[in-house]
Order: C-alpha cells, then structure tokens, then sequence
C-alpha cells in the first residue's frame, strides 16, 4: 500500500525541498540549526515564512507507512483493495451522470432558446401583420373621404346647377305668365268690344220691330189659351161618361176593384221575395260588410280574386304554430288549444270561445289564421272599431254576422279583434243607448255554445269587458312580449326570411356582405328588449330598405345595427307616449271622480257651502 503515500518501501526519507530559487543554500539532512531550519535566527521574515510553508510533519507519514504496512500484513487487505476500486467505479459513474445531466440542461436551454426566438419571430410577424393592416385601414380610410368628398363636391355642384336651372325655369315661366295674361288681356277687351257692338246692334233691332214682336206674343198667347180649354173639355168628357158606365154597370166595378187587389198584393208579394232572395243571397255568396277579411269562399270574391282564392282551396292543413315564435310554455298551451279544436271539428262537438289579451303585436291574429287552417275550419276577421260608430244599425249587422256564421258547412273561427271597443261594462261605463243595444244583441247570439263557429276574441285591455261577455269565454291566454330567447329566434327568422332568402335566389339586387351573422343576431336579441315580435318583423323590411337604397345594394353590419338602434329609439319614444297617455288618462279619471264626490252643503240662506 506504499503507493497510497507516494513512496516505495522500506525506511526511505523524504526529501527536503529546493530553496535555492528563494536564496537560501540546500542541505542534506537538516537538524535544527541548519539551514532549512526555520528558527535559525539569521533568517529573515519573508524566508521564515517560506520555510514554514515547505515544513512538514514526517511522524505523520510515518505513522501512515506504518498503517500501510500493517493493512498489507492484514488479511482484509484485497477486500479493502476492492472496495477501494468499486468506490472509484462509483464515483466515476457518478460524474458521467452528472456530465449527462449537464448535458440534458444544455439540450433544454437550447430547445428554450428556440421557443423563444420562435415566440419573438412569431410576435414580430404579428405586428408585422398589425402594421400592414392599420395602413391597409389608413388607406381605405384616406381613400373612402377622398370619395365622400368627391361626393359631396358632386352634389353641391349638381345642387348648384339644380338651383340655376330653377332660377332659369323661374324666370321663363314668369315670361310666358306675363305674355299669357297680356293675351288674355287683350282677348277680353277684344270681347267686350265685340260683345258690346253686338247688343247695341241688337238693340237697335229690337227697336225697330218692337210691334211686330209685341203682335206675335199676342197670337202664341191666344193659340195656347184655345189649345188648353179644348184639352179639359176633351178630358171632362171622357172621364164623365166612363164614370158614368162604371157607375151603372156593377161587373165592371168588381173587376177594377180586383185589379187593384191583385196589383197590390203582387207588388207586396214582389218586395218581401226580393228582400228574402237578397238576404239568402248574402248570406250564402257574400259576406257581411264587417267582416274585413275571411278565407270562407265566395262566389262574389271568388269571380273578383279568381287566382287568390284558387290558392287558398289548394292550400293543406298547417302547423298551428309554424311561423310563430311565442314562450315554451305558451306554444305548449296553444298547441293544446289547437288539438282539441281539430278534434271538436272531427267529432262535430261544440265549440269553446277563447280570449286573448296582451300587447299588440305579439301574434295573437296570426295564431287565429294558423288555428283555422289546422283545424281544417275558415276564419273571418273583424275589428270592434267598426261596430261601435254605426249606431242602430250595429244590432242589424251583428245579427247578419251571426247569420252569417251560422250558415257554414265547414266550421268558423270568428275573431273579433279590439273586442274591448264595443264589449265594454254596462254598469260602470257611460255608453250610449245604441252602443248598449249592440252589445245586448251580441250577448243574445253568444248565449249558447255553437257548433257552427268558435268565438275568439283579442284585447289590449280585457279588464273592460262586461261581466256577461266573460261569463262567456271557456278559456283565456295571454299573449306576453317575448324574452330574449324568443327574439333571438325571431331576429334569426326575419333575418333568414327578409336578407339571406331574398340575396341567395339573387331578388333585385340585394346582397350580404361578409360577417357573422349569428353573432349579429345575438347582439341585436340582447339589445331589443322590450320590442314586440310585429316590431322586429318591421325591422327585418327596414334591413331590405336599407340594402335597396344603398349604392352597392351590399347589406353591411353597420347598416343592421344603425337600423336596430333607430328600432330601439323609435320604441322608446312610443313608450314614452303610452306612459303620457295614461297620466293623462288618470289625471282625468280623477278630476272627473273628485267632480263627481263632491255635494253642496246648503246654509240656512239656501247658498252652498
């Protein structure tokens, strides 16, 4: 184990350093006062220094080489030789891991160092990209007031010329008014001259044969005196002497009285026939002048609207709801509505009428139309406006209507809209006595359920009705504005219906520019509140208009939005006007209850009080 300690075997001493490159003379053997021995006192401190840093303790290596000869006599010797080796095994195994993990870490920042100039290569075209667009934007922007002004520089030129040429019109039509009326001018005086020579040339004729004129007046005067008397003598005659035998023959007197019986029976008999035909004929082949609109056949209308009513008998049976977009639980109600409607008309049940209120334009005429054709059944359309102004003759057409309906072979839906306008309280409102009437005559035909026709009435304001009136409705449903589900899928109907139908089949010349339209369309549900689904419907027709009066005819999304936004304002203004209604309404209603409450208290003098 000698070569642990960097010296052979045996008793070998270690040799002394060489000093003489610091100037000190080498010596063999060294004992305490020799010249390596760093207490000799002719030393200096910088040589001291140096000897103590070449000083070692040689017991120590002694001590060592004796252990060393020891473990070599030991018999553990090999296995401790082993062991060694395996240690340094280990610890160069240790480093070759260490060196593979340096490595790896080399191999990762260089993969980080990639990413990273690849997220600065990325972001660098990124703002490339930006920059190319905000100049693209620039551009167009420098390019689009460039054309507005030659736009604006066109129309005042060409409201320049318009105006000059107006001036110009101004002053030929002034021209050509002056020169007619001095022509007229000078007609009239012409005429008056002409006019004015002829009655005096007439005058003078007049004057001149003024016998023989005043002679022939006289003659006319005689001849006609003559002619008169002969004509009552004649007609004296004649009716005396048939008198006379009428009055002396009985048989003749009988048979003149018989005459004028059967002539007057005859013409009663004729008037009451012609009365009866023309009331049978309208109820079978017209309709009644109340009824706006109807899909029952005619033959009047039939021989006015031959194609339309053509289409309406080859029309099939429909969906009650298709088309309308109302609340889940709602179309969940109607749908009910609509079964057991079919199934009455298959089964030939009676009928049940049906109220429904709520805001205008929330689909409550369009359900009715839906309702009669998925009932197999006809409808007719009348308005409750029209029945209040026609005083007495209300109670005749609301039994023609009645009469009417109750001649249908096929089954009515009568749908009275605005009920309210004539089914108001009798107790509490001050209606007229003709008003009254009608209403009395309504309840009188409704007493009863029917199996010829279903009664359906609409309203803005059901509180009003007469309590009769509502002991005769079966069911009542009302018809709220829609949430923003709903108008999200009616945005979405009209917008399909209105743009993208009318630009795919290439109609005129509308078209969509390129955006999202279902985003769109989101965006517009959330904004609309409040609107009804007849309001979005407008706005799909106002989306038509604006790509029709566009130069390109291209539909922008800008152009969507401007006409949502004028909707929305518009809606808010007709709020705003309801809500002043009905302060008024109130205030007014108030006035005339505090009017009404107050009494006179009489003094002892007989003032009030």
């Amino acid at each position: 184990m000698s070569w642990l300690f960097g010296y052979g075997r045996g008793n070998q001493q270690p040799q002394q350093p060489d000093l003489s490159q610091f100037g000190i003379p080498s010596q063999q053997g060294g004992g305490a006062g020799g010249a390596g021995d760093p207490n000799d006192p002719n030393l200096s401190k910088a040589e001291k220094k140096v000897m103590e840093a070449y000083r070692f303790d040689s017991s120590a290596l002694e001590r060592a080489a004796q252990a060393a000869k020891e473990l070599e006599k030991s018999k553990n010797a090999k296995e401790a030789l082993e062991l060694s080796k395996l240690q340094e095994v280990t610890r160069q195994h240790e480093y070759q891991s260490k060196i593979k993990e340096y490595e790896a870490h080399i191999a990762q920042m260089q993969v980080e160092q990639k990413k990273t100039e690849g997220e600065e290569k990325r972001k660098y075209l990124q703002e490339e990209t930006r920059q190319h667009q905000s100049r693209a934007q620039y551009q167009d922007q420098l390019s689009r007031k460039r054309y507005e002004d030659q736009l604006a520089q066109q129309q005042r030129q060409n409201e320049d010329n318009l105006k000059k040429q107006e001036e110009s019109v101004a002053k030929q039509e002034a021209m050509r008014k002056a020169t007619i009326e001095h022509e007229m001018d000078l007609r009239h005086k012409n005429e008056m001259k002409r006019v004015e020579a002829e009655l005096k040339a007439k005058a003078k004729v007049d004057r001149e044969n003024r016998d023989l004129t005043l002679e022939q007046i006289r003659l006319k005067a005689s001849e006609h005196r003559i002619t008169i008397m002969e004509g009552i003598k004649t007609a004296g005659t004649v009716i005396g002497q048939g008198a006379q035998a009428m009055l002396t023959d009985w048989n003749k007197v009988a048979t003149a009285a018989a005459g004028f019986s059967l002539l007057a029976l005859g013409v009663y008999t004729a008037k009451g026939a012609t009365g009866v035909s023309a009331r049978y004929i309208e109820a079978r082949l017209g309709k009644p002048s109340l009824v706006r609109e109807t899909s029952r056949f005619s033959f009047l209308e039939a021989l006015k609207h031959p194609f339309d009513t053509l289409k309406q008998m080859r029309a099939k049976q429909s969906d009650a709801l298709s088309g309308i977009i109302l609340a889940p639980q709602l179309e969940e109600r109607l749908r009910d509505i609509a079964i057991a409607t079919k199934n009455t008309k298959h089964n030939k049940g009676l009928y049940r009428n049906i109220l429904m209120h709520g805001p205008p334009g929330t689909g409550k005429t369009m359900f009715a139309k839906k309702l009669a054709k998925h009932s197999n059944m006809d409808y007719a359309i009348l308005t409750g406006g029209d029945i209040a102004p026609m005083g007495r003759d209300g109670v005749t057409a609301v039994h023609k209507v009645f009469d009417w309906a109750n001649s249908t072979h096929k089954g009515l839906i009568l749908f009275i809209d605005e009920a309210d306008a004539f089914l108001r309280k009798r107790s509490s409102e001050n209606i007229s006595e003709d008003l009254r009437a009608t209403l009395n005559a309504f309840l009188y035909r409704t007493g009863e359920q029917s199996g010829k026709f279903m009664m359906v009435l609409a309203s803005n304001t059901p509180e009003q009705f007469d309590w009769a009136v509502n002991d005769r409705l079966d069911e009542m449903v009302e018809f709220d504005i829609p949430a923003i589900a709903e108008r999200e899928r009616l945005i979405r109907l009209y917008f399909d219906k209105f743009v993208l139908q009318p630009a795919s089949e290439g109609i005129r010349r509308l078209k969509v520019d390129n955006f999202d339209y279902s985003a769109l369309c989101s965006k517009m549900a959330k904004i609309t509140d409040g609107m009804s689904g007849r309001e979005i419907a407008k706005l799909g027709v106002a989306w038509q208009a604006a790509a029709y009066a566009s130069d390109t005819g291209i539909l922008t999304e800008k152009m969507v939005l401007d006409r949502c936004y004028d909707a929305i304002k518009q809606h808010k203004q007709k709020v705003e006007w309801q809500s002043e209604q009905e302060r008024r309404e109130a205030k007014s209603i108030y006035h005339s209850e505090k009017e009404d409450s107050y009494i006179p208290i009489l003094e002892g003098d007989g003032k009030a009080k």
